[in-house]
């Protein structure tokens, strides 16, 4: 079972002890991300994630890499639309100067001004990377459909203009008003002393005063009509995201849809792989995939395709689609993909890291914390209808969003004509 404490400015603790584990993985979760910024400072999150490497009030840039990576440990961070988060996976008898490391990082960063002028120049590098890898840039094109002028429609990383124009006074400013205990989660799994954590977090953390809950504006979505969007570009093959509103991360349903998922493209015994790939070779890469967030979600399929044959793989992934919202799934077909859920859920929560994510985000998202047990049985209530409903739901002709780039030669009408679920 799981241990939560809470101290009293509201930063929350979590931590799963596993006895056999010869590693502790630590998170420090922020609820901010790109849902929580200005247009002016679009990226700021994802900015301010590279800065708190660079040295904190205690340590070095070099200190932090060395200490951790100088007992075997390794430690990394993430900015998504509504979290940032800071981690690492250490032995565990290192536990406690890892966290003091990750601690520091995260009250105290230097945020000195040569290395933000410097990181300035690798993040638009890493802007320029995004958008020279196809596979990765059509689904920035994607988003733009789904959420249009809207932060969920606009790329973590920001923009050129909006991450020329941050400075140390508002990375400052950003830090201290989102980096507040109310906003924090800490979470561990592995060989760890849930005491001694809430001990060495009370340390570290009470002085910091409760502040107000971050906040998002909420999504609109009001798609009347099928939505294309395609990028010219001299490439080899076709990048496709095709994508649908969906559920959100605590929806009734979500488990059905996460079936769904598994039926239609999540690995090689799905539905789309062998129509797309194994019967036809229209596609190397076929799969979908599924976003979750406070109040919507996405639903997306993405494919690298034959620049001669887009129409017809198009057409092949429309049929499916409407197929299933259609058509109860075979009962042999909904049982593989019910194992694979669980199994996959199972292997995951064998490391200490997966673990730690796991419930972090929970946590930190819908402060709540599942357990394997809990997740099992609701998964095993599922019902084929289920599925259907949620298919029946999602994949609807109004709502297609479809993102791609390709050759000039595409024709945007004929692709146009295809958006028909039938």
């Amino acid at each position: 079972m799981y241990k939560r404490s809470k101290l009293k400015n509201g930063l929350r603790i979590i931590t799963k002890p596993i006895k056999q584990a010869q590693s502790v993985s630590l998170g420090i979760w922020i609820n901010t991300g790109g849902r929580y910024e200005a247009d002016s400072q679009k990226g700021i999150s994802h900015y301010l994630e590279h800065l708190l490497f660079k040295g904190s009030k205690k340590y070095s840039c070099r200190s932090i890499k060395e200490s951790i990576e100088g007992v075997g440990g390794s430690l990394n961070a993430f900015t998504s639309e509504e979290l940032t988060c800071y981690l690492v996976k250490i032995p565990s008898r290192y536990q406690s100067a890892a966290f003091d490391i990750l601690s520091d990082m995260v009250i105290n960063p230097s945020l000195n001004q040569e290395d933000i002028d410097k990181e300035r120049t690798v993040i638009l590098e890493e802007l320029k990377m995004y958008r020279d890898l196809p596979q990765s840039y059509v689904y920035e094109l994607l988003d733009e459909l789904l959420w249009p002028d809207q932060p969920l429609g606009t790329p973590i990383i920001g923009t050129v203009e909006s991450i020329n124009s941050i400075n140390r006074n508002t990375l400052k400013d950003y830090q201290a008003g989102h980096y507040t205990p109310g906003n924090i989660v800490v979470s561990a799994a592995g060989s760890v002393s849930h005491d001694l954590l809430v001990k060495k977090v009370s340390a570290k953390f009470s002085a910091s005063k409760t502040a107000q809950l971050n906040k998002f504006i909420p999504v609109k979505e009001s798609q009347n009509k099928p939505q294309l969007k395609i990028f010219h570009k001299e490439t080899e093959q076709t990048h496709m995201a095709l994508g649908f509103q969906a559920l959100k991360r605590d929806h009734p349903l979500r488990h059905a849809q996460a079936i769904l998922h598994i039926i239609l493209g999540a690995n090689m015994s799905s539905r789309l792989f062998n129509e797309v790939r194994e019967k036809r070779g229209l596609a190397y890469e076929i799969g979908t995939g599924v976003k979750r967030y406070h109040d919507t979600g996405a639903f997306l399929v993405h494919a690298g395709i034959d620049n001669l044959k887009v129409e017809d793989c198009l057409g092949v992934i429309f049929q499916e689609l409407g197929k299933i919202r259609k058509t109860l799934v075979a009962k042999d077909e909904f049982k593989r993909a019910k194992e694979f859920l669980l199994g996959q859920l199972s292997l995951a929560l064998e490391d200490t890291m997966e673990y730690m994510l796991w419930m972090g985000e929970s946590v930190a998202c819908l402060d709540k914390a599942y357990t394997l047990e809990q997740i099992t049985k609701e998964i095993k209530k599922v019902s084929m209808q289920d599925v259907r409903r949620v298919a029946s739901e999602i994949f609807d002709n109004q709502k297609i969003n479809l993102a791609l780039i390709c050759p000039p030669a595409q024709s945007q009408q004929n692709i146009y004509a295809k958006l028909n679920l039938g």
